[in-house]
């Protein structure tokens, strides 16, 4: 069967209300003249109008309009609406009628019958046509129910809306003088009906007029219980909408002024408990509201959020607790009254904050003072049944979770050390110490000690309690320490239990603890002593402040392994007496040093505690005890760190029980980082100690040292020339001297290139002992464990080492040795391993400077080169070595694409150039035709062969390749030379053949002309034009008369090729001579003269 619930609607299937009765409706007042209320709210108003008065009842029917048995399903219709409307018996409760059909109607005004219909089953049924509503059963039924629910929801706003004009009717008939609590009902009941009818703005505003209501009645101890209640109900529906409305501020000022208003409302002192844990309640509630409207998307802030509203609950939730201690402590003998004042006939108060025994009764006078007596006792008799720790946890626990979420450390420590408390007055001692240990952490760090000890004092009585022995040992120990804020006497008792436990027997019980629970712990502490259990306590002290401190310090960062590793532990105690301890012994993370750093005595029981200042292993408080330990280190751990891993103070013994004090490293505990800084602030000048006493600040914790070898006894010398230069065989000489007063032997010699350089530099460096050969890849940069042999004292060895740089820059050559040697040490024979080393810086540097020009045979400077005719290749070589450089010999390897014209010999052998000297050699070239190469054509190579001139004979000389440079290389369609005298004679014939070979595959048209010159006078064809066929050559002959002596230029031969423009008398003359010189005319003729001149 289909029905549809909605707030304050009910919904009825067919034959669902046969024998079914409403909520009866009470009688009607008509007048309140004479009506005296008996109090403000009834406590079952609220349900009614919730769950039992409907605000709207709606009947479903299966009913079709073409239904063929109309008249009778019409008359079943009414008949079940009649017995609703019986049922209400007079409400004003809205009735409504749902035809459920299985056929889809038609549009409004196309079915005739229908609205004849439906307007007959109104009229049988007494209903408005607003009432009667249709729900189809087809696939459209979500949106027809969607339609229902609203207009469902329009009549139940209806109902509401004329229950509010009821209540506001009622006011008109009440006066301030006798019904000042149905100012407030009838306020309040608007204010409800508005919220059910969910217009919350105005239920807001009647919310606020009933609270100001409230708190203008005359309060009194008989009725001030009743006003707080009704208070705390509105304020409650008042900072709900608020956060509803999203102004968490509104709500929050309603809240402060509720608090303000109410919380010196206390009434009767005998019960001020039950005021307090009303205003634990307030809070509680407020926080509640505040963390659901945040979930629901308001968002809080660290100083404004939920938690601070729970502690607050926690900490009237606390002063209820107490409360309840003073005035609910009754003695065994006291009974609970009889009969019950608290019962009542229906089990129930009849309005919200009444006492059950003078219920309606709003009197000021008691009218029956020992029915009072009797009902204020029973309400503190049963507020001894109330566990008061379970829920100051859970309010704490609450709080706690908020102030974690908004990041608020301190406050949850300080709420969970409160929590902590609480499990310990509820007996939990497991869950205290397990809270208080993890706030203990934070309070230490930030050094808040005061905090600190009262929360050791509370965690000591638990650990006590529960005879939990380390945990009781550790607290001892801490709070017998400067971190403990306690009173000397306090102390002196608190050391008198350590001693006890360590010597097997039971602590005096705590101060303030619970008898019944002081006598199990007693219990507990007489089975820890009668069992044979293991007696041996270690404790770690770096995260916590024992009453003894420690650090160590190795006399020096480093130590010779010939020379006795000394440290020094200091002990200082801050407990009330002296105290023994049984045993120093101090860890390293090499174990095999720890047998030898123990110190030990045998104490009985009795003498762990004495007034006594003397002896080895005593602490007297506030004195600085200094234990010195040495041992030999092995020759194994040069080059290793010693590392002190921790230092064991043991206090008791065998026959009791033994406490191990465990300091991790070279001491130090959680307190002294933060001593050390405060120390190295502090400008307060430090009292010298008295005597030879060490003043514990100024020690400062060295917990490590190093091993390293013994000092060499031997003198290393390096002799060289430097710089080097790229890629000879330098030669470092290395020479060492023993000046040990005993042999030495297994000398070893390590050198070469010094690693962690850059890796081009190892690649480049090759180092051999052998001069003679080169130096090739294979060689490596450094030579290990080159043996030297034994040394005598004062004797001394030379080794040559031969060094080949590749490249030039800075390199540091290492050279390591390293020897062996019998020594004793405190009379114990050892076997050193000694070693130097020295490093040298060597700049290697080029040789010489290559400098390579192309000429012409005019030594013109060349651009490109022209194929086949001949260029100067010159190179010029500039030393820039600080030594003399012997040049062996100079090779030119040409390219394939060059070719030499003549016999290509060195001009430069067994040359021996100085600094900045330079010697140059000429080589003539011909480029034979090529085609076009891209980026020119390639030269070929020059090697120059050479060495020092200081070098030994026997030192391989060094041949250094230089790659020539690229020339550009171009063909020319004719070539020209000329074939003329080396010089002229002034008036006699100077004959000039100039041939002219055609370089292409075609025939050329060539026009030849001679310019006049000044100084010559010539005959031959001064203008021509003449073929040159493909590959052939073309002479040309003139003879020259020349008229003037000296360097005269000769008459210029120009030539046109009409096949190529481009080719200019500019270009022609690079390969002919443009200049003679012509001597004078001589006074002898004959041939003996000409030669001598």
């Amino acid at each position: 069967m289909l029905s549809i619930e909605l707030s304050g609607m009910l919904s009825v299937p067919i034959g669902g209300l046969i024998g079914f009765r409403f909520l009866s409706r009470c009688s009607q007042r008509t007048s309140y003249e004479w009506y005296i209320p008996k109090g403000i709210l009834k406590t079952g108003w609220m349900n009614k109008h919730l769950n039992l008065v409907p605000a709207l009842v709606v009947v479903f029917y299966e009913l079709d309009w073409d239904e063929p048995q109309w008249k009778e399903k019409q008359s079943e219709c009414a008949t079940r609406v009649e017995i609703v409307r019986q049922s209400l018996q007079g409400r004003n409760t809205k009735v409504a009628v749902v035809l459920i059909q299985k056929k889809t109607p038609l549009p409004p005004g196309e079915d005739v019958i229908a609205s004849e219909r439906a307007a007959a089953l109104c009229n049988a049924c007494e209903l408005s046509g607003k009432s009667l509503f249709v729900l189809p059963h087809t696939d459209h039924l979500v949106g027809y129910i969607i339609r229902l629910e609203n207009a469902f929801y329009e009549h139940a706003q209806t109902y509401y809306y004329s229950e509010i004009r009821r209540v506001k009717s009622h006011k008109e008939f009440l006066n301030k003088t006798t019904h000042q609590l149905l100012f407030v009902r009838h306020q309040f009941k608007i204010a409800f009906f508005s919220e059910l009818k969910q217009d919350t703005q105005n239920a807001l505003k009647n919310y606020r007029t009933a609270y100001n209501l409230v708190h203008e009645l005359r309060a009194h101890e008989t009725n001030i219980l009743e006003i707080k209640t009704m208070a705390g109900f509105i304020n409650y529906k008042i900072c709900r909408l608020c956060f509803q409305h999203n102004t968490p501020l509104d709500a929050i000022a309603q809240f402060r002024k509720h608090i303000d208003l109410c919380k010196k409302k206390i009434g009767t002192a005998d019960l001020s408990f039950e005021h307090a844990a009303w205003m634990s309640k307030q809070f509680q509630a407020f926080g509640d509201l505040f963390d659901e409207a945040i979930k629901l998307g308001l968002t809080a802030i660290q100083t404004q959020n939920p938690g601070f509203y729970y502690q607050q609950a926690a900490y009237y939730a606390q002063e209820r607790k107490q409360l309840a201690k003073n005035l609910c402590s009754h003695e065994a003998s006291v009974m609970y009254p009889n009969p019950d004042p608290l019962e009542t006939q229906t089990g129930a108060l009849d309005f919200y904050g009444q006492r059950s025994w003078r219920q309606g009764i709003l009197s000021f006078d008691l009218s029956d003072p020992e029915k009072e007596k009797a009902g204020i006792l029973a309400i503190q008799l049963k507020e001894r049944s109330v566990v008061h720790s379970e829920i100051i946890i859970t309010l704490l626990s609450n709080a706690v979770a908020q102030f974690k979420k908004y990041k608020c450390p301190r406050m949850k420590s300080h709420l969970m050390v409160q929590m902590g408390e609480e499990y310990y007055y509820a007996k939990d001692y497991t869950k205290a110490l397990k809270l208080l240990d993890y706030v203990m952490c934070d309070y230490r760090s930030e050094g808040w000690w005061t905090l600190l000890t009262s929360i050791l004092t509370t965690a000591l009585k638990c650990s006590y309690l529960m005879a939990q022995l380390k945990d009781y040992i550790t607290y001892s120990l801490e709070l017998l320490g400067r971190a403990s804020t306690l009173k000397d006497d306090q102390k002196s008792r608190i050391e008198k239990n350590l001693i006890n436990v360590l010597m097997n027997e039971c602590p005096d019980p705590e101060p303030d603890c619970d008898i019944l629970a002081v006598k199990t712990a007693q219990k507990l502490w007489a089975d820890r002593v009668s069992l044979a259990g293991s007696n041996v306590f270690t404790i770690g002290v770096q995260d916590f402040v024992p009453f003894v401190r420690c650090k160590a310090k190795f006399h020096a960062p480093s130590f010779h392994v010939d020379v006795p590793v000394r440290f020094d532990i200091y002990l200082k105690a801050d407990c009330p007496h002296p105290i023994r301890f049984s045993k120093l012994c101090v860890s390293f993370n090499n174990q095999e040093y720890n047998q030898f750093c123990v110190i030990e005595e045998a104490t009985k029981a009795s003498e762990v505690l004495e007034n006594v200042t003397q002896g080895k292993m005593c602490l007297v408080p506030g004195k600085t005890r200094k234990f010195l330990f040495k041992f030999i280190a092995k020759t194994e751990d040069v080059g290793k760190k010693i590392e002190i891993t921790s230092v064991a103070l043991v206090l008791g013994n065998e026959a009791g029980r033994c406490v191990v004090v465990n300091w991790q490293g070279g001491g130090g505990d959680a307190a002294s980082s933060q001593e050390a800084l405060q120390a190295s602030r502090s400008f307060r000048r430090r009292p010298k100690p008295p005597g030879s006493e060490v003043h514990w600040d100024s020690v400062a914790i060295q917990a490590s040292t190093m091993i390293i070898s013994r000092v060499p006894n031997i003198s290393v010398h390096l002799r060289h020339d430097p710089p080097a230069l790229t890629n000879e065989m330098y030669c470092l000489v290395v020479t060492i001297e023993s000046h040990e007063k005993t042999q030495i032997r297994d000398v070893k010699l390590t050198a070469g290139l010094k690693p962690g350089q850059d890796a081009n530099l190892t690649q480049k460096t090759h180092v051999t002992l052998h001069g003679t050969q080169l130096c090739d890849e294979s060689y490596p940069a450094l030579l290990t464990d080159i043996p030297v042999g034994d040394l005598h004292p004062g004797q001394q060895v030379e080794k040559k080492l031969y060094v080949r740089c590749g490249t030039v820059g800075s390199r540091m050559f290492l050279v390591y040795v390293s020897y062996l040697i019998d020594t004793a040490i405190e009379e114990k024979e050892i076997v050193c391993k000694c070693h130097k080393d020295e490093t040298v810086t060597i700049e290697t540097v080029f040789p010489f400077d290559v400098t390579v020009r192309f000429v012409s045979t005019k030594f013109e400077h060349l651009e490109r080169v022209y194929a086949d005719v001949p260029f100067l290749l010159m190179t010029d070589l500039l030393s820039t070595s600080p030594w003399a450089l012997t040049i062996v010999s100079s090779e030119l390897q040409l390219a394939p694409s060059m070719t030499p014209v003549g016999q290509l010999e060195s001009q430069v052998d067994k040359v021996v150039l100085q600094t900045g000297e330079s010697a140059s050699e000429c080589f003539c070239l011909r480029c034979p035709s090529v085609g076009n190469v891209e980026g020119g054509v390639a030269t070929g190579h020059y090697i120059i062969t050479w060495k020092r001139t200081s070098a030994m004979e026997n030192i391989p000389v060094i041949s250094t390749a230089v790659t020539l440079p690229h020339v550009i290389a171009e063909n020319i369609p004719l070539h020209v030379n000329a074939d003329l005298p080396s010089f002229g004679r002034v008036r006699e014939s100077l004959p000039v053949k100039y041939h002219l070979h055609n370089k292409t595959d075609l025939v050329q048209d060539v026009e030849i002309s001679v310019d006049p010159s000044d100084a010559f006078m010539f005959s031959g064809l001064k203008q021509i034009r003449l073929r040159i066929l493909p590959g052939t050559e073309q002479e040309m002959l003139y003879n020259f008369y020349p008229l003037m002596a000296g360097y005269q230029q000769l008459p210029s031969l120009n030539i046109n090729l009409l096949r190529f423009p481009n080719f200019t008398n500019q270009l022609l003359r690079r390969f002919i001579p443009t200049c003679i010189f012509v001597k004078p005319q001589g006074r002898l003729t004959d041939d003996a003269s000409i030669a001598a001149a």
